[in-house]
């Protein structure tokens, strides 16, 4: 009796110590097993090392546990659930990320709150998470930065090289030695210019001085000119505007009767259109010139002598037989 009766004792002290390490493995996780919860879903692309189980804090207090990490078919996406007590409420405009515990540490759901306008989460909704911060990215591009960075570095001591070799050669330096020299060579010889141009302009200084006196006289004189000629187009400028009208007058009457002779209305028109007139003032004109001859040749009181002629009718007188 005394043997069982120890067994009994034994076994309900190990009873009693089990209990109290599982009650002390649910303070320590911070875990309230009969607690109230509800869920939600939260899709990111990448959870990085996220286990299940993993705390979820919100302002540093911890409000839940990730419950369940699942890929999606498509393998695209993640949705992690999330088990949040009862009693702590999230607005739908608050940001949920994955951090980290130190540098190595585990990484948890961190929810932080922002303005607190949307309304609060229920079971099952669906939320969008950030991605964690990936170490292994920022080293495959740290290690592709150095890459690039190293082939700048050859590119710019090619350049380097090649500026060397062309730019800081020995006949590059010597040409550029000539350059200098010539340069100094016609600075000497303009300051040289420069000091002539000045001898010349101080020993001629009085016919400068007194040839751009008479440029001003010349110029003020001209005013004068042009003021006088103002004054006599202002005070005249009625008779210029009646001369100008006549004169306007005129040539619509010149063109008018240009277009007369043109057209052959009126006695001119007439006269030059009309080919009998034509005819007989060529005539006349014949006539006249001949007449004028006889009178330069012969005088005015000359008489021409009968001349006898076989025909019955006298031969009509031409003017040109004496």
């Amino acid at each position: 009796m005394k043997e069982s009766r120890l067994q009994w004792k034994v076994g309900l002290f190990v009873l009693i110590c089990l209990l109290l390490t599982a009650v002390l493995v649910i303070l320590f996780n911070k875990r309230i097993t009969f607690a109230r919860t509800y869920s939600l879903r939260m899709k990111t692309t990448n959870v990085g090392l996220l286990m299940s189980k993993a705390a979820v804090v919100m302002s540093g207090v911890r409000v839940g546990t990730v419950n369940d990490v699942t890929l999606d078919p498509e393998g695209r996406t993640v949705t992690v659930v999330l088990k949040i007590l009862q009693r702590y409420s999230i607005h739908g405009d608050a940001r949920f990320a994955i951090d980290q515990i130190g540098f190595l540490g585990d990484q948890f759901v961190a929810i932080v709150p922002r303005e607190n306008k949307a309304p609060l989460l229920k079971d099952f909704d669906e939320v969008f998470c950030e991605e964690p911060f990936n170490l292994q990215e920022l080293a495959r591009s740290g290690v592709g930065l150095v890459k690039r960075v190293d082939e700048t570095v050859q590119k710019l001591n090619v350049a380097i090289t090649r500026i060397d070799e062309v730019v800081l050669s020995q006949q590059t330096l010597t040409n550029f030695t000539s350059a200098v020299g010539n340069f100094r060579l016609v600075s000497e010889r303009a300051l040289s210019a420069v000091a002539g141009f000045d001898q010349v302009v101080q020993t001629n200084a009085v016919p400068v001085s007194l040839a751009v006196s008479n440029l001003g006289l010349f110029v003020r004189e001209l005013n004068e000119v042009a003021n006088g000629l103002s004054n006599l187009v202002d005070t005249n400028r009625a008779q210029l505007t009646s001369t100008i009208k006549n004169v306007e007058s005129v040539s619509a009457s010149i063109n008018n009767l240009v277009s007369n002779l043109n057209t052959g209305r009126g006695l001119a028109g007439f006269l030059i259109k009309d080919e009998e007139v034509k005819v007989q003032i060529g005539m006349l004109m014949g006539n006249l010139t001949t007449l004028s001859s006889n009178l330069n040749k012969y005088g005015l009181l000359y008489k021409p002598k009968p001349v006898k002629t076989r025909a019955s009718t006298p031969a009509p007188y031409t003017g040109r037989q004496p």
